[in-house]
């Protein structure tokens, strides 16, 4: 007890997180608070850790340099990036003593470190981690965040959810978490929550054999079992409905599916990863999404910028988006007077990158001829163009 009572930047009050999948760890380190910190919550593992982190406000972070699904170091520059003020206390949980049933007398390094002072990066080894991802532009503070979330993930099968306003590219990370996982060779099965009717909706996520119901014809395999090997994406989850969601919950905690029409139960092995543009907690919260499956969902949230708060990034997605028109017309692409660029930078763009890119499309019609495009050629759906912005 002795070393954690020596620690002279220890608050004496304040919410404390222990990330350790060691329970005697976890249990001797509460046992040596001694009631200094409440409340005191438990994380098994990184993504665990991460999305407490989110939910709470916890001061101090305990944390196992032994994970079973994150890299310590990796998860200490995450925290770094997204929580500056907590506090974190590496610890070393002796795995070979536990296992013998021997308590050692105190956990190894319990002193609290400036999170910044473990998070020194070679600078090529840096930038590899923020470089963006297959498929999307941007080199933005935002995006890098973006990038180096997908990557510290990629490599797991951790169920991931994919948060942010409508046209920010949800698919696009989730095609670059499934491209960059050792699953890139198995399918990528995508599902639109809310374009399949409700009455439809298991049939096609579980499957059927021929006569389960009027209009089966034959039997057919379903999203899930498609994907076996491979990623689900399930888009705009929001809007399942909370009878298909306690069938979801059900196969993601036995990672089994039973097709309609059968008794016969398949085990099939895939990762999961779900995109809302709706606040998925605050619905949790109200009763219009299951709680037990939101937290199932998010073990490791990314969320994306709106285009308004990565404005760098503007003017390169503009300039990439017309480079691949004139690719496709086979012709040199226009580019973008200093008044378009600076109306393009300024403007609010609630349609985030979609609502940016048909505005360049559009732009590039209405230009014909012309190898500039200027203020003229800009029309924006919600709200004019300002020349004088």
């Amino acid at each position: 007890m002795s070393a954690l009572a020596s620690v002279p930047l220890f608050p004496s009050s304040g919410a404390a997180l222990i990330a350790s999948p060691d329970s005697i760890l976890r249990a001797q380190v509460i046992q040596r608070l001694n009631g200094r910190c409440r409340p005191v919550q438990q994380a098994l593992g990184g993504a665990d850790a991460l999305a407490k982190l989110e939910k709470g406000d916890c001061q101090v972070l305990f944390l196992d340099r032994r994970l079973p699904d994150l890299d310590a170091e990796e998860l200490l520059a995450t925290v770094q990036k997204r929580f500056p003020g907590i506090q974190v206390v590496l610890l070393d949980s002796n795995r070979d003593s536990a296992e013998d049933g021997d308590i050692p007398e105190t956990p190894k390094a319990p002193r609290p470190v400036p999170v910044s002072t473990r998070c020194e990066r070679h600078p090529d080894a840096e930038s590899a981690r923020t470089k963006p991802l297959p498929g999307m532009i941007g080199t933005s503070a935002a995006m890098q965040h973006v990038y180096r979330m997908v990557r510290l993930v990629a490599s797991r099968s951790t169920t991931v959810l994919i948060a942010g306003p409508t046209g920010t590219g949800k698919e696009l990370v989730a095609r670059a978490l499934h491209a960059l996982s050792p699953r890139s060779q198995k399918p990528f099965v995508v599902v639109n929550c809310a374009a399949i009717p409700e009455a439809l909706l298991e049939s096609e996520l579980f499957g059927y054999t021929r006569g389960a119901f009027t209009g089966a014809v034959q039997s057919q395999i379903g999203r899930i079992p498609a994907a076996n090997g491979g990623t689900l994406f399930l888009d705009e989850v929001s809007e399942l409905p909370l009878g298909m969601q306690a069938k979801l919950l059900r196969f993601l905690e036995q990672k089994e599916v039973q097709r309609l029409g059968t008794c016969e139960v398949s085990r099939v092995d895939v990762r999961v990863l779900a995109a809302s543009n709706v606040e998925l907690a605050q619905r949790a919260a109200n009763g219009q999404f299951r709680e037990d499956l939101y937290y199932r969902l998010s073990a490791f949230p990314i969320e994306l910028p709106a285009l308004s708060e990565r404005r760098p990034d503007i003017i390169p997605m503009a300039e990439y988006f017309l480079a691949c028109m004139g690719e496709a017309l086979g012709s040199k692409p226009p580019r973008l007077s200093q008044d378009a660029e600076r109306i393009l930078e300024a403007h609010s763009w609630r349609g985030n990158v979609r609502e940016l890119q048909h505005v360049i499309e559009r732009a590039s019609i209405l230009v014909e001829d012309g190898d500039t495009i200027t203020a003229q050629h800009l029309y924006f759906q919600w709200g004019p163009a300002d020349p004088k912005i």
